[in-house]
Formats: C-alpha cells, sequence, structure tokens
C-alpha cells in the first residue's frame, strides 16, 4: 500500500469528521450520533484496505458487480477477530441483482418498491443474520424524469412487506437531496416524512442522508448516517 495515499486518505478523513464534529455541535447533537460511511465507488479494494486500518468500519458501494467483487477481495477483513467492517449497498438496486446483493450486503438503503422486499429476503436465507433495511424516500417532485425513492404515501404499505419479511430489518429510511435545490429544505421535508415514520415504526429510527457537499444540512435535519465518497477519497478515476 502506498504510504501516500495512506496519507492522503487520512488526512481527508480527518477533515471530514471535523465537519461532521462540528455540524453536530451546531445542531446540539452528539458526533458519536453519526455514522460516517465512506463510499468506495470506482476505487480499488486497496482502498477499502486503508480505510479499516484508518479506523472506518462502514463503507458503501453503488454498483453490484463492483461491490461484489470488492467483497470477494477483502473478505479476509471479516474472519472472527478481525476488524469490524459493514458493507452498504447504497445505490439504485435491480430487482433482478436483489438477491445477489443479499449475500453480502449488511446494510441496503435504496429499497423503494415491493418487489426487492421479496427478492432481498429470498437471497438473505444463507446469511448468518439478518439484512438492515432503509426505504429510500423520493424527495423530488412526482414528474421528474429519472425520480428514484418511494412516494412518501407509500412508505407504510412498504414497511409492512419488510417487517413481514424473514430475514429483513427494518432500520430508517434514505434520501438524495434532489439536484438544484436547497438542500436544507429537502432535508427540512425529509425530517417531517420521517417525524411520522418513526411515530409509526419507533426501532426504524436511522436516517441516510448527506453526501460530501451536504452533509452538514443533513445532519441537521437529523441524518444519523452520511454517505460520503469524494471528500475522504478524492475526485473518482476517470476510468471506470
Amino acid at each position: 500500500m502506498s504510504s501516500s495515499r495512506r496519507a492522503e486518505i487520512a488526512a481527508n478523513l480527518a477533515a471530514v469528521r471535523e465537519r461532521i464534529a462540528v455540524a453536530c455541535a451546531a445542531a446540539a447533537r452528539d458526533a458519536d450520533e453519526v455514522t460516517l460511511v465512506v463510499v468506495t465507488k470506482y476505487f480499488p479494494a486497496s482502498d477499502v484496505r486503508l480505510l479499516v486500518d484508518l479506523g472506518v468500519a462502514d463503507v458503501g458501494e453503488n454498483r453490484h458487480q463492483e461491490a461484489e467483487a470488492k467483497h470477494r477481495e477483502c473478505a479476509d477483513l471479516r474472519q472472527p477477530g478481525g476488524p469490524v467492517l459493514r458493507w452498504h449497498f447504497v445505490g439504485g438496486l435491480q430487482s433482478n441483482k436483489a438477491a445477489a446483493v443479499a449475500a453480502y450486503a449488511d446494510v441496503v438503503h435504496s429499497v423503494d418498491r415491493a418487489k426487492l422486499v421479496q427478492r432481498l429476503d429470498a437471497g438473505a436465507q444463507d446469511r448468518p443474520g439478518p439484512i438492515d433495511v432503509l426505504l429510500q424516500v423520493s424527495l423530488d417532485p412526482p414528474d421528474r424524469p429519472g425520480r428514484a425513492g418511494a412516494d412518501p404515501a407509500d412508505l407504510p404499505e412498504l414497511a409492512a412487506l419488510v417487517e413481514a419479511a424473514s430475514r429483513l430489518r427494518l432500520r430508517g429510511l434514505m434520501a438524495v437531496a434532489p439536484l438544484g435545490e436547497d438542500p436544507a429544505a429537502a432535508f427540512a421535508r425529509l425530517a417531517d416524512v420521517r417525524r411520522d415514520f418513526v411515530a409509526a415504526h419507533p426501532a426504524a429510527d436511522r436516517l441516510s442522508a448527506g453526501m460530501s457537499g451536504d452533509l452538514e444540512a443533513a445532519i441537521r435535519a437529523g441524518a444519523t448516517h452520511v454517505r460520503v465518497g469524494t471528500a475522504v477519497l478524492g475526485s473518482r478515476p476517470s476510468v471506470q
């Protein structure tokens, strides 16, 4: 492993952790309430190893094929007695890939339709424990092209399906601030949705929101998990 790469990641990681601490202090929250998920999309497995060596316990991936390969390359990091390493699947999930994702993902952030629930549950049957599931809620206007996430009105039905699944555990919500909108306004709407959701599902109190450019706004709105890639690992490689 390159010592210069390790130093680069360590410096970036320290800066992001400081941003989280400052944002939590401003919101009168404890920094321990916020989990940093470092998104390693397009970066090599060697970076995952460096992150774990630097104390990161949670890494996120967006694409199944890359995530599966990286998980396999890092299998030794999850041996009994080794460091804690949780794999988060944070990208859009195709229904025909859901069962395969269930084989390695400890947390899936992007469940937004009923078909995914059944397939994730089927794929998780051989796991030692359940998969933590977050429901992705859309903050975009209903008519926006490429809109991802469930409509807030559909969350009760989707939550009921997850709770009925034998190998899934409902843990909360996930959202992405719409492009071109003030993240603070978007996350304020998310906080309202979350308040009603947690009232109905008290144990599902996680909120995955905020990335490199808007994690402060997400923390003000109650995020418990922030998904950060560029600010820790740098610009993504041009060859992908």
